[in-house]
């Protein structure tokens, strides 16, 4: 049996201060403040996955108004590191490199600029891979290919990992898995299929040793919780190999009054199967954006901002 690594590096990921924007202008040369306040504003309304940085402004039009203009943008934008629950600020997340399987999203993007003040109107994003799995086998047959976000087998890989991850007994709660990143699937000739995942654990209600089981507790509210940055990699033959995790300590630090409980504010959209561990229909469920529908499933999509109304549907006529 080959044993499982648990690496727990309690780094405290304290973000800094955000820097501060630049004023957009109208007669802005080369666009630099206007496509940064552009990213910082899809940062700010991107909730699930990781958070982007600048690759490159491959257009800008400005139109003059009355008392300013409307800008136009095209920008790239590449995939980092940090989930959008990391505290870091997105300028200090490391992008992926090819072989880690880069992520761009090409987004167009509408702001109006007002005596240096800019608004971001409207934006839609197009995630994709820089490489399909059909490309990167081309470059580098040895490389895993990304496989659904809600695939069976990658999500009992990850499961497994939580287990072990709820194993250590330094943890003062249970953690409950939040959100699943990306997987990716590959083969090992002497150990089967193999799964490498990253995906985010939230600190749950339950002390460690409670009679519940882990899957089945309700996390903490998201400011009083801890999270956990994992990344896990498991085979066929031998189950979880690594495990490697950062935690971040809540935004919100204040004490509790004595005898006074932790709040419950469980927003989590679906739960575990009664009387059994977590189904893929008990899982958080992949997001999904308001009228867009053509995106990748191993992908997490940059829903479009504001979000499109649903008309309701009409009535059925009645003779």
């Amino acid at each position: 049996m080959i044993p499982v690594l648990v690496l727990l590096a309690s780094a405290v990921l304290l973000g800094g201060a955000a820097p501060a924007l630049e004023p957009v202008t109208c007669s802005d040369t080369d666009g630099a403040a206007a496509a940064r306040v552009a990213v910082h504003h899809i940062n700010e309304n991107h909730k699930h996955g990781y958070k982007f940085r600048l690759g490159e402004t491959r257009g800008r039009t400005v139109e003059q108004v009355d008392d300013g203009c409307n800008v136009d943008l095209q920008l790239d934008l590449l995939e980092t590191k940090c989930s959008v629950l990391d505290p870091k600020h997105f300028e200090d997340c490391e992008t992926r490199s090819q072989t880690d399987r880069a992520v761009l999203a090409n987004c167009t993007l509408m702001m109006t600029v007002e005596a240096g003040d800019a608004k971001v109107t409207k934006y839609e994003c197009d995630v994709r891979k820089e490489m399909t799995n059909e490309q990167m086998v081309r470059v580098c047959p040895d490389c895993p290919s990304f496989i659904p976000l809600n695939s069976p087998e990658g999500l009992k890989s990850i499961h497994q990992a939580v287990q072990q991850f709820n194993q250590n007994k330094t943890n003062e709660r249970y953690y409950v898995l939040q959100e699943v990143g990306r997987i990716k699937s590959g083969y090992m000739m002497m150990a089967g299929t193999s799964y490498y995942t990253e995906f985010v654990l939230v600190e749950s209600h339950c002390p460690m040793g409670s009679r519940i089981m882990p899957w089945a507790c309700t996390p903490l509210c998201p400011d009083r919780a801890r999270h956990s940055f994992c990344r896990s990699s498991h085979t066929d033959k031998y189950g979880v190999m690594s495990l490697e995790c950062e935690l971040a300590p809540p935004a919100n630090t204040e004490a509790l009054s004595p005898g006074q409980q932790e709040p419950v504010c469980d927003d989590r959209p679906s739960k575990a199967a009664p009387g059994g561990p977590p189904t893929t229909d008990g899982l958080p469920p992949v997001p999904m954006c308001l009228g867009l529908h053509d995106t990748d499933p191993a992908l997490h999509p940059i829903c479009p901002w504001p979000a499109p109304l649903l008309l309701p549907l009409p009535r059925p006529h009645q003779a």
